[in-house]
């Protein structure tokens, strides 16, 4: 084993494969992405936060999502941006804005999972206890729900994190287009096994108590609205919870779709694409499915450009 390898603050990005043909296309498309995904969920944020009537619980809790998708992105997409333009080998990045970079993908993915869970409890307490929707689902509580999802996203990837810069690296290459906790802890030539472990459970974890909450909270509202003679329940329930359910199939097919692309080393180029889609493309649908379907956003924007159009 060379010693100038050895614990290396400096590594290199394998990144995406890139020809001088396909190099310019690649890098606009991302930077358009990018550019809609800072607009557009900078814009939802601001017109939430300013407009007194979008302060309600469904709107705060969406808010928090469009936080997340920020911070997700901006620590990702203008590095791989950089990236792109460069050359295999000059594609360096310090080991510690590594494991920042990781931090910031597995806090993404994690939030995305545990914002829209409480989002479901949301909905599920607005259709299925109409009456206390305003008792249940207080200003405190939004507090709290969001404290909830974020404090426990911080605490599982402090440890997934935390167990991988124990390690000592042997490596400097990370197999991937940008850093996250496997390409991180495969730079270390010992034993890995807790990481793999953590990482399995926190995984099992993550999706169980996602999907167990999805399914259990929507076969309630679909059985209230089953059994509801009330067409406006209905038509309120259709839409907002049909826009929600949207979003998180958006985030697990996106999501799930790395992950069996690990099983076919054939498919690198596809799985590293996918793994950059995985944030881009929620990221960027989020704020476009919300804002289309709410009237009260629109109402709002309405408001704006009225406003602006009589000033001019």
């Amino acid at each position: 084993m060379e010693n100038y390898t050895y614990n290396s603050l400096i590594l290199q990005v394998e990144g995406l494969r890139v020809t001088q043909t396909s190099k310019y296309p690649i890098f606009i498309v991302l930077l358009l992405a990018y550019m809609v995904i800072l607009i557009a969920n900078v814009g939802i944020v601001v017109l939430i936060w300013t407009d007194r009537s979008l302060h309600q619980p469904m709107y705060l809790l969406f808010c928090s999502l469009s936080i997340n998708d920020l911070m997700g992105n901006s620590l990702l997409v203008p590095r791989l941006l950089g990236d792109i333009t460069l050359p295999p080998s000059e594609r360096l990045i310090h080991y510690y804005d590594c494991v920042l970079q990781a931090f910031s993908a597995h806090m993404y993915g994690t939030n995305a999972h545990t914002v829209l869970m409480i989002m479901a409890f949301d909905r599920y307490v607005a259709i299925c206890n109409p009456l206390r929707y305003s008792t249940i689902m207080t200003d405190r509580m939004v507090v709290k729900l969001t404290v909830s999802a974020w404090g426990v996203s911080l605490v599982l990837v402090g440890i997934l994190l935390g167990l991988t810069i124990r390690l000592n690296r042997c490596r400097t290459m990370i197999m991937n287009p940008y850093c996250d906790n496997p390409s991180v802890f495969k730079l270390s030539c010992e034993d890995v096994t807790i990481n793999n472990i953590y990482g399995l459970l926190f995984t099992v974890v993550l999706l169980t108590s996602s999907i167990g909450s999805i399914v259990l909270t929507y076969t309630k509202i679909t059985f209230v609205c089953l059994t509801s003679k009330s067409k406006s329940l209905n038509r309120k329930a259709l839409k907002t919870c049909g826009t929600h359910l949207i979003l998180y199939l958006i985030m697990m097919i996106s999501g799930f779709i790395p992950i069996i692309l690990h099983r076919f080393p054939e498919y690198t180029d596809y799985r590293k694409i996918s793994a950059i889609l995985f944030n881009v493309v929620p990221g960027s649908l989020n704020p476009v499915i919300y804002g289309l379907q709410s009237q009260e956003i629109h109402k709002s924007l309405s408001n704006i450009l009225r406003l602006r159009n009589m000033k001019h």
